[in-house]
């Protein structure tokens, strides 16, 4: 098979590693991909939001499976095009993507089927918006952009004045363009956080190893939010209990309601949880892979990807047992000085050679080749990965790996990992 990954981020690079393992597959493409992808799959300088440009890539290199990655191409159709070109895809149709594209449409689907999760109101009006934050008066509050807004569209304001200065930055200033041209504001929730991505094919849904990321940029969850500065697998919150509780109450029931919706979703959907003293609850919904959780969960995946994703198509998930491994793993992200606001590129990397030990692997995000050298090229430059037989192994490994690799002004957190470890003592 000849697969072609749209996307250029660690994510993407998880999962070009991951079918380059299965044995059905000959050739590897991506679009636009990265200065380390290039190293495992062919790059095309095409846009990951061009459709047409997708299409024809898609036509030029007779791509047997195309893999839509990010959000933006998911929410804008791609997949769509894709399948009435006639191509195989693994990703849900832009009908289906919406459940990430619109936090009100998920907000009002999730209260529709009665999917727990904050209470909350929508607004479209900024002075609208700030009474009811007034009248609430319940800090921290959470303010979320309607639409996509690069994982940065949440707020999490501890005072009235905060909020104020986010609904202005959202709805007035439009710092996310139209994606804040509605806001929700709804209530914050407290409790260990989940990420889980679920495998489905609009009939059945398999949920992956569950995962912790870690959003904030500074150790101690200080600083600003990110994209994701570190993920561990397994989650020690995440028992089999919550895990029979989330199945029983979140993933068949959203599953389902998307059906009743016309909206079936075939792909990866991922499951943002908060675990409350009155039970799990729907932080949000991604619509693909999370990233960097892929790089933790991807590695411990024993079954071929390229069966999952047949299956998907086939709508035969059901028929297919999946294998995890029991092994931890952790990701440290290296990321760019002044990150997640302004940092330089170009920046050479080095040691990279010497990051690569025994069940380490090291996924490329924000990479590019400047003649022939790897240099920086994003925010979150790479994710530094290690199985290990339990977390602290893991950790260790990545760690030790991480601190090997160099580039001016580089930046990580030195704490990924600690809070799931005191839970697991």
């Amino acid at each position: 098979m000849k697969v072609l990954v749209v996307g250029g981020g660690g994510r993407e690079h998880a999962l070009i590693r991951k079918i380059k393992e299965s044995s059905k597959v000959s050739e590897i493409a991506c679009c636009p991909g990265n200065g380390g992808i290039s190293y495992d799959a062919k790059c095309y300088p095409v846009s990951a939001t061009d459709i047409d440009g997708v299409v024809a890539l898609a036509k030029e290199i007779s791509a047997d499976l195309v893999v839509v990655a990010p959000d933006d191409p998911l929410v804008a159709g791609m997949v769509d095009a894709l399948n009435e070109n006639g191509f195989k895809t693994f990703g849900p149709k832009a009908n289906a993507a919406i459940i990430e594209g619109s936090k009100v449409f998920s907000k009002n689907l999730m209260l529709k089927y009665n999917i727990p999760t904050a209470e909350y109101k929508v607004f479209n009006n900024p002075s609208d918006a700030i009474a009811y934050i007034k009248e609430k008066n319940e800090f921290p509050t959470v303010i979320k952009a309607d639409g996509l807004a690069l994982g940065k569209g949440v707020l999490i304001p501890e005072t009235l004045e905060d909020a104020e200065a986010g609904i202005k930055e959202i709805m007035e200033d439009k710092i996310f363009g139209a994606s804040g041209n509605n806001v929700v504001v709804e209530e914050f929730l407290t409790g260990p956080e989940v990420s889980v991505l679920a495998f489905t094919d609009g009939k059945c849904v398999k949920p992956m190893v569950s995962s912790m990321d870690h959003k904030r940029a500074l150790d101690g969850d200080k600083g600003l939010n990110t994209g994701g500065m570190g993920t561990v697998s397994p989650n020690p919150y995440y028992t089999d209990e919550v895990a029979r509780e989330c199945m029983e109450k979140i993933f068949i029931p959203t599953i389902e309601a998307m059906n009743k919706e016309g909206r079936t979703f075939k792909g990866c959907l991922y499951f943002g949880l908060m675990l409350t003293p009155k039970g799990p609850k729907v932080i949000e919904y991604n619509c693909r892979f999370g990233d960097p959780e892929t790089q933790v969960v991807l590695p411990r995946l024993k079954t071929d990807i390229i069966d999952i994703f047949e299956a998907i198509n086939n709508e035969t998930l059901s028929d297919l047992d999946i294998e995890w491994s029991d092994e931890a793993c952790a990701c440290v992200i290296l990321a760019s000085g002044g990150y997640p606001k302004s940092y330089p590129k170009g920046l050479e990397i080095t040691g990279l050679e010497n990051g690569q030990a025994q069940g380490v692997t090291v996924y490329h995000a924000g990479t590019a080749l400047k003649e022939e050298k790897l240099v920086t090229a994003g925010g979150r430059v790479l994710g530094v990965t290690a199985l290990g037989a339990d977390l602290q192994e893991a950790l260790d490994k990545a760690y030790c790996a991480a601190d090997k690799i160099n580039f001016e002004n580089k930046h990580c957190r030195r704490d990924i990992g600690q809070r799931a470890l005191k839970a697991i003592k």
